[in-house]
């Protein structure tokens, strides 16, 4: 039986990473916006042997994640006794608004920031669940910075994204499905240099590398 793994934020950094690292052992759904870095990652993919669908989508749209999870479901059916239809789930996708001190905070920035590190999440968990079943995995990708200075957009809302992320953590302990939140080394990802442009970034984790890590520690 075909194992799935759903990625969203597949198209650069550590999602770009975990995809590639999962396949060809997983077929991976691959969503995030920009196109051309999901048709890389499809190439990388099936250089290895493994499959790809591709699912080019904004993670704020309510209505295309509904009809992407009911579409999976169509496709691969419901699992059988407790299993899911989608094995895996890795969130990486985020939204890195720029540093800045607090009382000069960007409406735009704070408003894409909440959509997309927080308001996506309380339709992404409640689609995403009934695929997982009680046997399926959750990952999530903690990055502290609430409370530092400057970091008012993103250190806010991932702090938020993180709560509710451990509320349905604590809640599924019993029952699944396996929510974990995993903490990765610092990263060269574009990310981390819009928050730290001048860093020497000869000593940051490459994201396959990191990949390979938080992966190898769990039991997939």
């Amino acid at each position: 039986m075909t194992r799935l793994a759903l990625i969203t934020g597949a198209s650069r950094g550590l999602g770009f990473a975990l995809a590639e690292g999962l396949a060809p052992d997983y077929h991976i759904i691959a969503v995030a916006r920009t196109v051309g870095g999901l048709e890389d990652l499809d190439d990388r993919i099936k250089a290895k042997g493994g499959e790809a669908t591709l699912a080019p989508m904004d993670i704020c749209n309510r209505d295309a994640m509904a009809h992407l999870c009911r579409s999976v479901f169509d496709r691969w059916g419901p699992g059988t006794d407790e299993d899911g239809t989608v094995a895996l789930w890795a969130h990486t996708a985020i939204h890195a608004a720029p540093l800045t001190p607090a009382h000069h905070l960007d409406p735009k920035d704070w408003q894409k920031s909440l959509s997309t590190n927080v308001d996506a999440m309380a339709h992404m968990i409640p689609f995403v669940a009934p695929l997982l079943g009680t046997r399926g995995q959750a990952l999530f990708f903690d990055d502290p910075h609430g409370g530092e200075k400057f970091f008012g957009h993103y250190g806010t809302t991932k702090a938020a994204q993180m709560a509710l992320v451990r509320s349905w953590q604590a809640e599924t302990a019993q029952i699944g499905p396996k929510v974990h939140v995993l903490a990765p080394r610092p990263l060269a990802t574009a990310t981390r240099a819009r928050f730290y442009p001048g860093e020497d970034r000869a000593g940051l984790a490459r994201p396959a590398e990191e990949a390979a890590r938080l992966l190898a520690g769990l039991t997939l």
